[in-house]
């Protein structure tokens, strides 16, 4: 275990609020400059691959082999909602496997798991009971706070047609983004900008990335003058938990 960077980062907000950007910035930049942020050498766990694999499957299932679809429906809504918990685990065991195979990856690397979770499906608060110990332990989270309306209008800026596996480029239609994602828990279990959030019996430090102004997009002094702050904050905590 390295005494300057987070062994886990877990960043979640609603689609598109600028997560993916965040995770484009911490990856591209020179080594000793991540460490200002304290992230190591960045491995990204992120759900969307997972249920984009679904999509594909099911499509699949349906028009190739005339089989009942597996996990969603025609309209690509969940066939039963602890799906999106299945999905959590999966992260947790993908973790599993790489500190597994990986005994000292704590000593230089950071694993950043991504996801978004709505209130009609559970929202924070049920997802984070499906995280491992072995995550919770070593985990701070980064919420990147959006309201419902911007998270809207970025979704459907970023979307392309040609690319809807791209996890830069996907997007959801309207009417599915504000069923899934209208209604936000995040502030109902964790009300302060900072702080800790009590999950199966850990106490893991959070921050909230505020994003309403987007500085995620083009303004890249702005995006690193924001993470310096929040990421140095969680520090503080994360470390005060050690």
């Amino acid at each position: 275990m390295s005494t300057d960077i987070f062994d886990i980062l877990i960043l979640i907000g609603r689609p598109a609020s600028g997560k993916s950007e965040i995770i484009d910035f911490l990856s591209h930049l020179p080594p000793q400059e991540r460490r200002r942020y304290h992230i190591g050498e960045l491995d990204v766990l992120d759900d969307f691959p997972m249920l984009w694999a679904w999509f594909e499957e099911d499509h699949l299932l349906e028009k190739k082999f005339h089989r009942p679809r597996l996990h969603t429906d025609s309209e690509g809504y969940f066939l039963h909602n602890d799906l999106w918990h299945l999905l959590i685990e999966r992260l947790s065991l993908e973790y599993h496997k790489l500190v597994r195979d990986h005994p000292n990856y704590h000593d230089g690397h950071t694993a950043l798991i991504e996801f978004s979770r709505g209130s009609e499906h559970g929202g924070y608060a049920q997802a984070f009971q499906h995280l491992s110990d072995e995550i919770l332990t070593r985990a701070a989270i980064v919420y990147v706070k959006v309201s419902f309306a911007e998270s809207l209008r970025k979704n459907r800026r970023r979307y392309n047609p040609n690319r809807p596996d791209s996890i830069l480029e996907h997007a959801l239609p309207d009417e599915k983004l504000k069923r899934l994602y209208g209604d936000d828990d995040f502030e109902r279990i964790a009300p302060d900008p900072s702080g800790f959030l009590t999950i199966n019996g850990f106490s893991v430090p959070y921050a909230v990335f505020e994003n309403e102004d987007d500085v995620t997009t083009n303004t890249p002094d702005l995006l690193a003058a924001r993470l310096d702050d929040v990421l140095g904050s969680l520090w503080k905590l994360y470390r005060e938990r050690i």
